[in-house]
């Protein structure tokens, strides 16, 4: 009974951890994919718009999650949403790691 139990456990923490898990972008493709986002949010991911937000900093899991959210439409913005309609995944993990690595 306790083998079960503690199989359990691992097998939920590691279709947990699986889904917090994030397997890094390469932020120097990411870049050049980011020269469309500059207008809103600035050349380095800081906006000088008060209503949009800053990039730079942010975690690499947490801008994905969002871009995704946005590409998918359950966050919705008609802004965003046409921005991340033509991203690919590998687009998308490129994007917030090169945000993510900005000060």
């Amino acid at each position: 009974m306790k083998r079960q139990i503690l199989a359990v456990i691992s097998a939920v923490a590691l279709a947990t951890s699986a889904n917090i898990a994030f397997a890094g972008g390469d932020a120097a493709a990411g870049q050049a994919k980011a020269a469309s986002c500059a207008g809103c949010h600035g050349a380095k991911g800081i906006s000088a718009v008060p209503t949009y937000p800053n990039l730079a900093g942010q975690k690499e899991a947490y801008l994905a999650k969002q871009i995704k959210a946005f590409k998918d439409k359950s966050r919705t913005d008609p802004t965003m949403n046409a921005m991340a309609a033509p991203l690919t995944d590998a687009d998308i993990a490129n994007i917030a790691a090169y945000f993510s690595g900005l000060k």
